[in-house]
């Protein structure tokens, strides 16, 4: 799980592969003429691949809303909603929709006032109880007219594969694979339950939601990212958990993820990209078709927050029992400024890889760490973000190992640079891996339409590459320079409660 999240966490756009027979990355030119892309009346925009090696179909809904979009005292919402669109519509996952809909009108103005009363200065704890019986009874009521499932089942029987949905800071996406004879069906599916949203089973939903916080709670690096990101900001949104604080849980109401929806579910923030055996032609006409009534609406209102210089060094720990941690963090820049791509290197020279800087002293020749990473781009890459240190100790050695360790190999970027091979390795194994990642239909909707959708133009894939070739050794230590610094640094820890020592770190690292 955790190399999942340090991969999440340090992906980037650094190349293109289309695999036909196997290929190098293409050019922008070449590629360019297997992408058509379009823009409905509305504002919604398609971008459709040509990729014809299968007879399959992948498709990439990408909105522009995520953890850092949420209104104040409702953290988790992006993630709610996303839940939200698995529950069907006026027609999928209903036996009744009419009668449905007036149980649900009642059961959220129920709960609306259970929740005033709880959080009325002076509760009525009879006046909750009768309230929260009623909410139940309703609840068991708009239970009888669900179909469950429906709407993941008409996939399955469909020949349909790998549908789900993420919610991260900067954006929610939603994607599964169907034959390529089940493109209209695509269509008619997806506009429906963008158009037609119900928020079916919504309380419950909100419980599973809970469970998914609970999970992360329970795990030591769950704890220590949502405190460390808590501590490093102390404005910007980015400092929220996307599984949401549990009384925001509590406090959401359908009313309010109905709210959430119309401001920021509408046709110009979200992009949709189809890569495989499809027929530009024909998609474009079943646009028009299904997605064309889709409702326009107001730009979502921008992020306009922006995190104070930190005015020194913040640390915490946390004791427990449990494999010790160590994260570090430095305040950063978002992903299309100009020294992201340095930034970006940088991380790929001290961590990517077994010949890397920290690789190789602390997991090979000292034998200090079982892993060490570091990364651009955590929690997000949209807004202003964080150089992320990541080190897991092995058995004898603490945190305060791992700080000294890394700490060091950071002053002597700083003091020295970095060598020309070592650069030219880092693009190297970005590239090679990127290519991997992008062997499949999926993972080509996935990137175009991620950054067309957040970056306003899928090919940035390409020009990130360009970006990449001309970063030098002499941008790697000024970057390192300007941001690594001791005033800009967080510095979060897990140790053992019978080890808590280990958080003495030397004085030499200060």
């Amino acid at each position: 799980m955790l190399r999942r999240v340090l991969m999440s966490l340090t992906a980037v756009l650094l190349g293109f592969y289309l695999a036909t027979p196997p290929v190098n990355a293409q050019s922008l030119d070449e590629f360019e003429e297997k992408v058509t892309e379009f823009t409905l009346d509305n504002g919604l925009t398609f971008i459709i691949i040509e990729r014809p090696v299968a007879p399959v179909v992948s498709f990439a809904t990408y909105v522009n809303v995520g953890g850092a979009n949420e209104p104040v005292g409702h953290t988790g919402m992006a993630h709610i909603f996303e839940h939200m669109a698995f529950k069907g519509t006026h027609t999928v996952g209903t036996s009744n929709w009419q009668e449905e809909k007036k149980v649900l009108k009642e059961l959220d103005n129920t709960y609306q006032k259970w929740l005033a009363e709880k959080y009325s200065t002076q509760p009525d704890s009879a006046k909750m109880d009768t309230l929260w019986s009623q909410f139940e009874g309703l609840q068991e009521e708009a239970g009888e007219y669900v179909v469950n499932n429906e709407f993941s089942e008409i996939i399955d029987r469909n020949g349909g594969t790998g549908m789900n949905a993420t919610t991260s800071q900067d954006r929610t996406n939603y994607f599964y694979s169907l034959p390529e004879n089940r493109l209209e069906l695509w269509f008619s599916l997806e506009s429906d339950r963008f158009k037609n949203p119900v928020l079916r089973e919504f309380y419950k939903e909100k419980e599973v939601v809970r469970e998914e916080r609970r999970s992360n709670e329970s795990q030591p690096i769950g704890r220590l990212v949502e405190e460390f990101l808590s501590v490093a900001y102390t404005a910007h949104p980015y400092g929220r958990p996307t599984l949401g604080w549990p009384s925001n849980i509590t406090a959401t109401t359908m009313e309010d993820a109905r709210e959430f929806y119309n401001t920021y579910y509408v046709p110009s923030n979200i992009t949709i990209a189809i890569a495989g055996d499809v027929q530009p032609n024909e998609a474009k006409e079943l646009a028009k078709q299904y997605f064309g009534d889709l409702k326009e609406g107001p730009e979502p209102p921008p992020v306009y927050t922006k995190e104070p210089e930190q005015r020194g060094e913040r640390r915490f720990t946390i004791q427990g029992q449990s494999q010790p941690f160590f994260l570090m963090g430095y305040h950063t820049v978002a992903q299309d400024h100009p020294d992201s791509k340095a930034l970006q290197l940088l991380g790929s020279v001290l961590s990517g890889g077994r010949t890397s800087i920290l690789y190789k002293r602390m997991v090979e020749e000292e034998q200090t760490a079982l892993q060490v990473s570091a990364f651009n781009g955590f929690p997000g890459q949209k807004y202003e973000t964080l150089f992320a240190t990541l080190a897991i100790p092995n058995q004898n050695f603490g945190v305060d190992t791992m700080e000294t360790s890394i700490l060091a190999e950071i002053e002597k970027i700083k003091n020295d640079g970095v060598s020309q091979e070592a650069l030219d390795r880092a693009r190297t194994n970005a590239r090679a891996n990127l290519i991997r990642s992008l062997d499949s239909n999926s993972g080509l909707a996935s990137s175009l339409a991620s950054a067309e959708n957040l970056r306003g133009d899928w090919r940035k894939v390409f020009t990130d590459i360009e970006e990449l070739n001309k970063v030098t050794v002499d941008d790697i230590q000024r970057v390192a320079n300007k941001y690594l610094t001791k005033d800009n640094r967080t510095v979060g820890a897990i140790v053992n409660e019978d080890n808590s020592s280990d958080q003495e770190v030397a004085d030499a690292n200060n």
